[in-house]
């Protein structure tokens, strides 16, 4: 950026967590503060997630609450005194009453204007379950901003209106590798849990294992179902078919993309999944269930193909399409990796920026 740095001037409050452990929400808070330091702002980073002290405390499960909420709280008391306008990551479920909302109401107590930037894939579930709470503190927001016109959606039911600002894809990171020769390895980037349903893509290489004997899977993350999904791809015959990788750094992840042939994303519930679109950033064809916010990043057959949640049979034909037709993986490689250019930071930076400096305009008007 030639000029003034597009954040000059502004002091920001992030909230957020940070890794480790990897994952969509941490790297977004981790990427994103770096970003607007670098754009000329002040950052103030409260971390959600610090390593408890003692250690031994996060093995007791209602005083590692204790001992972390009191610390939290007194940082986001310093860091809103501080700052212009508060950037806090919000999640549903127990992260939301943890750690979004006491920071939403700090921010009002040091009359600091605060931008929840919402990224829950459960987000209509826990809304219906906990509307009420959650709408009294959504209320005292500056503003409501969301990654994706799901969300939009799903708010605006619920009567909160929102601000649709992206998700960051680094692009230097994610980036196509070389030229090779087209191979069969599956990557999938979810953790081991049942919303990603890792175990429809174990089924799904399963089913594909007599047409395609060289295919693969390498499971890029962790979670309490490992033990139950090696004993499925052991009982399905396919053990020596499947790497469970571990969860990976984010170099080590691009790393693995740029040496995999397409990618899925079994889940069962989503939002915006920086998987997807960190696939798309390296040049991988994706197959991905048809669920939440994924049919507005993607497009059937033109950018992706989607198929239905928790369907082996259609996960398996949509992966065998790709692998027998070279024509149609280097089409949608090449369209889903046009389309992801819309998540890169030069294109992100503004709206954050108009976000920014419309809450402090309303502040001070």
């Amino acid at each position: 950026m030639s000029g003034t740095p597009l954040f000059a001037g502004l002091h920001i409050g992030l909230v957020g967590p940070l890794p480790p452990p990897s994952g969509g929400m941490a790297n977004q808070t981790r990427q994103l503060a770096a970003l607007l330091a670098d754009g000329g702002a002040e950052v103030t980073l409260v971390q959600t997630n610090p390593p408890y002290a003692p250690a031994w405390i996060g093995g007791v499960p209602v005083m590692r609450a204790l001992f972390r909420l009191v610390p939290y709280v007194v940082a986001l008391w310093r860091a809103a005194g501080r700052c212009d306008v508060m950037h806090v990551m919000a999640n549903s479920g127990w992260s939301w009453h943890l750690f979004a909302a006491p920071a939403v109401w700090v921010g009002v107590a040091r009359r600091r204007p605060v931008v929840v930037n919402y990224r829950g894939g459960e987000a209509e579930a826990f809304l219906g379950r906990q509307g009420g709470i959650v709408g009294r503190t959504l209320r005292r927001a500056a503003r409501l901003v969301v990654p994706s016109g799901f969300l939009e959606a799903v708010f605006g039911r619920a009567g909160h209106p929102s601000t649709v600002v992206p998700n960051i894809v680094d692009l230097e990171l994610f980036r196509p590798g070389p030229t090779r020769p087209p191979g069969a390895q599956l990557v999938v980037a979810r953790n081991l849990e049942p919303i990603y349903d890792n175990a429809t893509a174990i089924r799904a290489l399963a089913a594909l294992a007599g047409s395609h004997p060289q295919v693969r899977l390498v499971i890029a993350g962790t979670g309490p179902e490992e033990a139950a999904l090696r004993a499925l791809a052991a009982e399905l015959g396919v053990a020596d078919r499947v790497r469970f990788a571990g969860r990976l750094e984010r170099d080590a992840m691009a790393a693995l993309l740029r040496e995999s042939d397409v990618a899925i994303n079994p889940s069962r519930v989503d939002n915006m999944p920086n998987s997807v679109l960190e696939a798309l950033a390296s040049g991988l064809p994706v197959v991905s269930t048809r669920v939440g916010g994924v049919p507005h990043i993607v497009q059937d057959g033109t950018t992706a193909l989607l198929i239905p949640p928790a369907d082996p049979a259609a996960m398996a034909a949509a992966v065998g399409r790709l692998l027998d037709n070279p024509d149609l993986r280097v089409g949608l490689a090449s369209r889903g990796l046009a389309e992801v250019q819309r998540y890169a930071w030069p294109r992100v930076a503004s709206r954050w920026s108009d976000v920014y400096r419309g809450v402090l305009a309303r502040r001070t008007g």
